[in-house]
């Protein structure tokens, strides 16, 4: 994870040299208008532990709009790219949401809270309400992969509480050019700051959010 987030840093800034860069290793370069977001390794300990649920997250933001996104699974070589306005890509095919529009029969992922108990009550509540109708809930460890499998229709929805920005930034952008709608636990767009989040297509977000939005504390929104 190092060495791969090393050798992209190095090669953002040989390319960019005036681009700030963001990630969980480099901390917050400021100072541009460009940003790139960076998580060298999504999925450290799947990968530790020889699970093959794991990926490269790369996003690039402009005066703090999402531009480019790369989210990159090396063990199946699927390469999930987007660009603002141009659509999702998954090796070069067209990727959209599902058209999925109740929970009876939707595959939902999620990541649980569990680096810390704070939440948790909270949590337990929105995966009780998920479960009841859903065909399942999934809970794979990677988050910028399950974020790309929203946009590619493999799963109908995300949600997870206190992710960080390099978790999520280029799998928000592909869900959103796959026509995927996504936001906080408020319904804005403060997902990125206060890393609490619900992904799906327009309905399927909208079923969610009504199953969600009774267990959101005031910390949570």
């Amino acid at each position: 994870s190092t060495a791969s987030g090393t050798e992209i840093i190095n090669i953002i800034r040989t390319a960019y040299p005036d681009h700030a860069i963001l990630a969980e290793e480099s901390g917050a370069h400021q100072g541009n208008e460009f940003v790139w977001v960076i998580d060298p390794l999504d999925g450290t300990t799947n990968f530790l532990h020889g699970f093959p649920q794991f990926a490269v997250s790369i996003a690039l933001k402009h005066k703090g709009r999402l531009e480019v996104a790369v989210i990159y699974d090396p063990l199946r070589d699927e390469l999930f790219t987007a660009k603002r306005g141009g659509g999702a890509m998954l090796n070069n095919r067209r990727i959209r949401v599902t058209k999925q529009s109740a929970m009876k029969g939707a595959l939902i992922g999620t990541g649980f809270p569990f680096k810390t108990d704070r939440h948790l009550d909270a949590y337990v509540g929105m995966f009780k309400a998920m479960t009841t109708d859903s065909a399942g809930i999934r809970r794979a460890g990677s988050a910028a992969l399950d974020l790309a499998y929203v946009a590619a229709g493999r799963l109908d929805g995300f949600w997870e509480i206190g992710l960080m920005e390099w978790d999520m930034a280029a799998g928000v952008l592909l869900i959103k050019e796959a026509g995927g709608v996504v936001t906080d636990f408020s319904f804005n767009d403060g997902y990125l700051q206060n890393g609490n989040l619900i992904a799906g297509n327009p309905k399927m977000h909208q079923v969610m959010y009504k199953l969600i939005e009774p267990h959101v504390t005031d910390s949570l929104r």
